[in-house]
């Protein structure tokens, strides 16, 4: 029998987050499949998990990925985890899930949790009953196209930025973006600096002092 496999979502910052029920999955599957091996030790540090993890990223080669799916037909259960929030959103676990859908279909069970993207649509006061989440801005092409399609959106848009891109992403929303149009800006949200700003892309770039972390961005509707 095809073992399962289980999309587990983690906390996205603050480790008591976790749900009962991923803490029940961590603690019964054979393996856990990990993006960084050492973040996810924490976590199952915190919480008393002692399961062999095998590390997959972005970087991962077709090799390791034969091996996972061969694991998978010896009947082991596995878990797959990111760094933070659910594998598969903007995230490297999204190929391997294809890539098992399309060769060898086991079960595969989500285990939900915490979302940077809900949680910061949650706070933000925007309509949320449509939006759009646009992922990570490219890095160089096609950077433009995506600040313009942000810029035109008639629902509600959500992203992530990096820190050392955040400064160039504030420029790049002032070039395209209505003057009054709503923001909010969420900075290593659950964590111990969190930090949200509010306004317009004039206010959040006078408010911001701080451009360490990671970012959620979310943009009012037109």
């Amino acid at each position: 029998m095809i073992g399962k496999l289980y999309i587990v979502a983690t906390p996205i910052g603050n480790l008591g987050d976790i749900t009962l029920r991923a803490i029940e999955t961590l603690k019964n599957v054979d393996f856990i499949l990990c993006e960084d091996t050492r973040v996810t030790k924490n976590l199952l540090d915190r919480y008393e998990i002692k399961k062999p993890t095998i590390s997959y990223h972005q970087h991962t080669e077709e090799r390791k990925v034969k091996e996972i799916a061969k694991l998978l037909e010896e009947g082991k259960n596995l878990a797959l985890v990111s760094d933070a929030g659910t594998p598969g959103i903007s995230d490297p676990g999204g190929l391997l899930i294809k890539s098992l859908v399309k060769s060898l279909q086991p079960e595969i069970i989500p285990i939900p949790g915490a979302s940077a993207v809900v949680s910061a649509l949650s706070i933000s006061g925007f309509p949320t009953d449509k939006f759009i989440f646009m992922g990570f801005p490219p890095h160089k092409n096609k950077r433009q196209k995506f600040f313009k399609e942000v810029a035109a959106a008639e629902y509600t848009v959500v992203f992530y930025e990096s820190g050392h891109r955040i400064k160039k992403c504030l420029q790049e929303l002032k070039e395209n973006l209505d003057a009054g149009r709503g923001l909010v800006i969420c900075r290593e949200l659950t964590k111990k600096f969190e930090t949200i700003y509010r306004g317009n892309i004039d206010n959040i770039i006078e408010q911001m002092q701080d451009e360490r972390g990671e970012f959620v961005v979310v943009v009012n509707q037109k």
